[in-house]
């Protein structure tokens, strides 16, 4: 199994992968220090009180980190999916599949070596920005210095690294590579949109009618791909939002704002999702015929 995952890495050395994500992640930390930079400086302009302006910096700490959260999952939710959309199908394509496994080689050996190769290497890259953007927030605004809130965040924050990396491989079990990696464009697509009808209905800007309408399409999404709901309920423990709504502005965060928050028995369906979605891959690879 050691194998395979040190394989995993040195194939996605080759392919350029990591060279790509840590030149755009690059790009991408400048570009948010910049947007950190402009926010802190001007939510610090014409606050006297001291009091005042320590709810002000938090305010502006967790706008910034909100911001920068919401375009780090992209990043790593691009880098889960694009590493390993053809693990299965693109490999059995290529012929690599029928070099490997006639080995006296488990094929469930093979398919979760890949999977803690990717799983394991984005999860790395996520703690890498993570603390990028607590660094560079904490130049220009407040944020939480609890370890404990810390480590709770990171752990839902990479929670979708290996919640991808599971659904990625189960469909590249069905389906062939290209056709796998819009099929996770999509889910992704659609459980980035069921967050934000979620957060647009919980404004109480539709009627009735409506409102249940929309809660009902973005409940199956989010049921269908949990990964903006996690994002979602790592902020709200990031920041402590039950605790410190009453002192944030809840308008000023605009379309980054924790109206509702996921419940413990949401992360409970997350997790019995990731499970299941990488037991039926492995079970699937074990009777498909290569």
């Amino acid at each position: 199994m050691m194998t395979i995952l040190m394989m995993t890495w040195k194939e996605m050395m080759r392919k350029r992968v990591l060279s790509l994500t840590f030149i755009l992640t690059v790009v991408f930390l400048i570009g948010f220090w910049y947007v950190a930079k402009i926010i802190g400086n001007d939510g610090n302009m014409g606050v006297p009180d001291p009091t005042q302006n320590l709810i002000r910096d938090f305010s502006n700490g967790s706008i910034i980190l909100s911001l920068g959260f919401f375009f780090a999952t992209f990043v790593i939710a691009f880098l889960s999916i694009f590493s390993s959309f053809s693990v299965v199908s693109g490999e059995a394509e290529q012929g690599v599949m029928q070099a490997l496994l006639p080995r006296p080689l488990p094929r469930w050996k093979w398919f979760m070596g890949r999977w803690l190769g990717y799983t394991l290497l984005g999860v790395l890259y996520s703690a890498l920005l993570f603390i990028a953007l607590l660094f560079i927030t904490d130049l220009y605004a407040g944020i939480p210095r609890e370890l404990g809130v810390w480590m709770k965040s990171f752990l839902l924050f990479a929670w979708i690294v290996p919640l991808l990396v599971s659904v990625s491989m189960l469909g590249s079990c069905y389906f062939p590579a290209f056709g796998n990696g819009v099929f996770m464009i999509m889910m992704y697509g659609a459980g980035w949109l069921g967050g934000m009808l979620e957060k647009v209905t919980a404004t109480g800007m539709f009627k009735e009618d409506s409102r249940a309408s929309l809660d009902m399409v973005s409940g199956l999404t989010s049921l269908a791909m949990p990964v903006d709901t996690l994002q979602r309920r790592m902020l709200a423990e990031l920041f402590s939002f039950k605790d410190m709504q009453s002192y944030l502005d809840i308008d000023r965060m605009g379309p980054f704002s924790l109206q509702a928050i996921p419940s413990n028995t949401f992360l409970v369906y997350a997790a019995l999702y990731t499970v299941a979605a990488l037991l039926l891959g492995m079970f699937t690879f074990q009777r498909k015929d290569l």
